[in-house]
């Protein structure tokens, strides 16, 4: 059997976003969950912490590979990135549903074709989702 390196990595730096929604490890953890879900990833297992004063990090490890997120609740920013390798889970989705929750003011994104040569790198399109692109 012959496997494909293909895969898509969706990388969003979001600012505008709500300080408590940044500021609750729990909170993203179960929305990150949700995520993968979404897109039709595999969890495999799950890693969050809260850090003090703020903060958040959550790692989503992924049968496809992974999902994750840091915070800087106090700059109302969060960064976000999700790789899946195949053709059949698209981690633009799980992105989609982390803007439907986060609902920041701006976004700046950027998703890299993997696994084919030379990395290609366009724009993401976000579907289901309001939001001011620069």
């Amino acid at each position: 059997m012959e496997y494909s390196t293909f895969g898509r990595h969706v990388a969003v730096d979001t600012w505008g976003v709500d300080f408590d929604l940044l500021n609750n490890a729990e909170f993203l953890q179960a929305q990150m969950v949700e995520a993968a879900e979404a897109c039709g990833a595999t969890v495999l297992s799950v890693q969050s912490k809260q850090f003090e004063p703020q903060g958040a990090t959550v790692l989503v490890l992924l049968s496809e590979s992974h999902l994750s997120i840091h915070t800087y609740p106090e700059r109302g920013f969060a960064a976000l990135d999700c790789y899946t390798c195949g053709e059949t889970v698209d981690p633009q989705l799980a992105i989609d549903y982390m803007m439907s929750v986060l609902k920041p003011t701006t976004i700046h994104a950027k998703k890299l074709v993997r696994g084919l040569g030379e990395l290609q790198v366009v724009d993401p399109e976000f579907k289901h989702v309001e939001l001011v692109k620069s």
